[in-house]
């Protein structure tokens, strides 16, 4: 009853001002203008004898856009309550909706947490005035001048009654320096803001404002004396979900495609502000210099290649019916975005896209990879929506290098194929040479050898750039093809910026920093900085620390005060991250309890004397043990040769046979003393058994992810498929459906393979399920061949798999027998 009543009194204010008093003289005034046009656009139409498409079309896109926004509003209004209420009758109300400490065990309670932040959450609005104003609105009125749409200004932010509250936190305690707290928020915020802005002279507001994403937070470094942390470095791991209510003059705006812009052009400057590579650092202590807060920290590389994409929707219309489409990728790594070209009139096209991340956490960042059928317009909104797949950065960690194909998510059809491979930094000046050879056998052009992190701490002495009056000035700063801007400080000689950046270099023997110092008012050059990378390479662990360089082109005492840090790619091979616990639980944890007869074989695979040889649930494929670290001289650069041109022939390693939950943000190392682990479990890939039934047996991957309440199911392969005609080979396929329910949004599907008794897919599919329900859900595998014109498609075999037999705290690869089907097809 209390969430109820809390529902209706969300519904109350979400409605416009004046609806309470339906007889005022602004609401009649509004209902008969808005009668007015009605009439006088049917008339208008009549009278100029347009087609009736002219009028049918509007009240058709009116429609869509309210049945959307009542959908939106009943979201919020959700969210609302959740935000109003008490956890309990959140818990109450919503259960597919819980907090994260329900789910997580190491993950605990905040109430008091949301105690104090709706104490001084009346105090945060004055603060949040000045980041709205002072860095949010340039940065937003420069991203939407792109869209041609100008004069962006706030004039009213008010962040309202309703505080943010945490669905928990998690504090790590393992892997991790004496010098540092490391924990996990996870924070939503659905308010009641009342934030009025100014766009092309058109007054609007954003209100019921929702934020969602998990937050980090790193105290460091402890000290002796109060307040005992030196500073804070806060942000989000990925990019949290956004999404807001448009009001006012600007609700026209407020339907898919428009207000995507702005909420996009939005989550871009939080993206820069606070998610990773960037962060937010506050200084909690002077004895503590800035540079220890800001400088940045990558722990590697990740390199991508996107190939290929095969199968995918067909979204244009031809004259002939439905055509094919234009497709091209967006690749977001945290706040890093790169798109590819669009391929015209394909749906298996081939990119052959080339670009490298910047990764600060290998532990939590993932990789999102959307595709788009491109339709000329003011951008990525007109696109149709092709599908997406994601994938955590840790396992590819693991593998050093890994080729996957990838299915495509909210997708009827389609997968793509992703060349993944992880470099370390150093700062052995050796590895240098090889990793430009690396990046030379590549030929792309762009690719990196080196990261170079900088901070800029100060200027000194800039002239000024008019006539008896301090200039205003902000930095440039370039290596290679990228540019970053600091903020401008106003009316001042020796600006303060105290900002850090990473850059890519492709070659640190050629390459220079470039720093250039303008005024905003004139445009004019004040002072310039060109530093060559190479000098770096010289250094002491090549790191420069905070040292004062004069500034070219500008006064005779003008200077710059920077740090420099250079870091070279090591190779791509595999990071054992398997810490002595886990051996010793492997080698001391019991035998697990003999599954159903249907997955029996899961435990024990007989060869062809009979003999039945005892395996592990949990696998990894045999292609990824731990590469042999390579010799020097020719050796050495034939293994480059190898690993790079050789990606053809690599065979396709899913990522869900190696995943597992690691309680560490941090690298997990091996033990001393061990250079890898004495024992690595591994399921065979292959078979000579046919199953129980003899119709076959079916290798599938389960990997549930609880950060994402989402299951992860890989369809390998299938081996011994009897042939009971010689002149008939089947055309295998597997069908999915999660139980029970059997519909059709449960239902995946894996392509055809033609005239095959063991074909191969590794294809992956998922399914958002909350981890209360889990273990009351079965997933129906199914397989057919295409070959029955008359009588559909002919079923060889099936297994359902209970998910209530299986310990999801890390995949398992298992083999299941291919059973007489026994539930009804669709």
């Amino acid at each position: 009853m209390a969430s109820d009543n809390n529902m209706a009194g969300a519904s109350k204010t979400a409605l416009p001002p004046g609806s309470d008093d339906g007889n005022s003289v602004f609401s009649m005034m509004y209902t008969f203008l808005k009668k007015v046009s009605i009439v006088g656009a049917v008339y208008l139409v009549g009278y100029m004898q347009w087609s009736v498409a002219w009028l049918i079309g509007p009240v058709i896109l009116s429609v869509m856009r309210d049945q959307w926004r009542k959908e939106n509003e009943y979201k919020r209004n959700i969210a609302k309550v959740a935000a109003l209420s008490s956890e309990k009758d959140v818990i109450l109300a919503r259960l597919d909706d819980l907090p994260s400490w329900v789910f997580f065990p190491d993950v605990e309670r905040a109430e008091w947490l949301n105690r104090i932040l709706l104490q001084v959450w009346p105090n945060v609005n004055s603060y949040a005035k000045t980041l709205l104003k002072d860095l949010i609105e340039p940065a937003v009125a420069e991203s939407l001048a792109n869209y041609k749409l100008s004069g962006f200004k706030f004039e009213r932010m008010i962040l309202g009654t309703i505080a943010p509250r945490v669905g928990g936190v998690k504090v790590y305690d393992k892997n991790l320096s004496r010098n540092e707290i490391i924990m996990d928020i996870d924070l939503f915020y659905a308010g009641d803001c009342d934030i009025s802005f100014v766009l092309q002279r058109i007054r609007g507001g954003i209100k019921d404002l929702q934020i969602h994403g998990m937050v980090r937070v790193v105290m460091k470094p402890l000290i002796s004396k109060i307040p005992l942390v030196g500073g804070l470095q806060i942000f989000f791991l990925n990019n949290p979900s956004i999404d807001f209510n448009l009001v006012g003059a600007a609700d026209i705006l407020d339907m898919p495609g428009f207000s995507d812009i702005l909420r996009r052009c939005i989550v871009e400057q939080v993206s820069k502000m606070m998610v990773l590579p960037n962060k937010l650092s506050i200084k909690l202590s002077d004895e503590i210099p800035t540079v220890d807060l800001r400088m940045p920290e990558p722990e590697g590389v990740l390199r991508i290649h996107l190939v290929q994409a095969q199968n995918l929707m067909k979204k244009d219309v031809s004259m002939l019916g439905k055509g094919k489409s234009d497709p091209y990728a967006v690749i977001t790594v945290g706040a890093q975005q790169w798109k590819t070209k669009h391929i015209d009139n394909n749906v298996n096209p081939r990119w052959d896209f080339w670009c490298e991340a910047i990764i600060s956490s290998k532990k939590s960042q993932s990789l999102q990879c959307e595709l788009w059928d491109w339709d000329p317009g003011m951008g990525i909104q007109n696109d149709d929506y092709l599908g997406r797949c994601s994938l955590d950065i840790s396992q590819v960690v693991r593998f050093g290098r890994l080729d996957t194909w990838q299915t495509l998510q909210q997708a009827k059809h389609g997968k793509v194929q992703l060349r993944l491979s992880w470099h370390r930094l150093s700062t052995d000046v050796t590895e240098l040479s090889r990793a430009l050879t690396e990046t030379l056998l590549i030929k792309t052009g762009d690719l990196s050898s080196a990261v170079l992190s900088v901070y800029i701490d100060s200027c000194k002495k800039l002239p000024n750039a008019r006539v008896q009056s301090r200039p205003d000035p902000y930095l440039m700063v370039t290596v290679g093809k990228k540019t970053e801007n600091t903020a401008v400080q106003l009316r001042t000689d020796d600006p303060v910026y105290e900002i850090g950046y990473s850059f890519l270099v492709q070659n640190p023997e050629i390459d220079t920093l470039d720093v250039k110092v303008l005024d905003q008012k004139t445009g004019s050059q004040l002072g310039q900085l060109f530093y060559s990378i190479s000098a770096l390479l010289k250094e002491k662990d090549l790191t420069m620390l905070t040292q004062p360089l004069m500034l070219q082109k500008s006064g005779p005492e003008s200077k710059i005060i920077l740090s420099l840090q250079l870091r070279i790619l090591k190779e791509a091979i595999k990071e054992v991250d398997i810490d002595e616990e886990s051996l010793e639980a492997a080698v001391a944890e019991p035998s697990p309890p003999t599954p159903s007869p249907s997955v029996s074989s899961a435990a024990t695979d007989t060869t062809d004397g009979g003999a039945s040889h005892p395996r592990p649930q949990s696998a990894a494929p045999a292609d990824s043990l731990p590469a042999q670290p390579a010799s020097s001289g020719d050796t050495e650069l034939k293994n480059i040769e190898d690993s790079v041109q050789d990606d053809a022939s690599q065979r396709s390693v899913p990522e869900e046979i190696i995943d597992k939950e690691v309680d560490s943000p941090q690298e997990n190392q091996p033990p001393s003393g061990r250079d890898s682990p004495k024992l690595i479990h591994r399921t065979s890939s292959l078979t000579t058994s046919a199953g129980e039934a003899g119709l076959g047996r079916i290798l599938l991957s389960l990997r549930y992810s609880m950060q994402n309440q989402t299951l992860y199911i890989v369809v390998h392969k299938i081996m011994n498929i009897p042939l009971k005609d010689p002149t008939n080979v089947p055309d295998p396929y597997v069908k999915l459906y999660l139980l029970p329910g059997r519909t059709k949004d449960s239902k995946r599907k894996t392509v055809v393979v033609k005239d095959s008794c063991m074909p191969e897919y590794d294809e992956q599919f998922e399914w958002v399920i909350p981890l209360a329900e889990l273990h009351s859900r079965q997933v129906e595998v199914t397989v057919a061949t295409h070959k029955g014109f008359l009588a559909g498609s002919p079923v060889i075999g099936q297994v359902v798999v209970h998910l209530n037999q299986y310990d999801f705290r890390e995949a398992k690869t298992l083999w299941f027998d291919l059973m007489p089907e026994t539930s009804p097809r669709d």
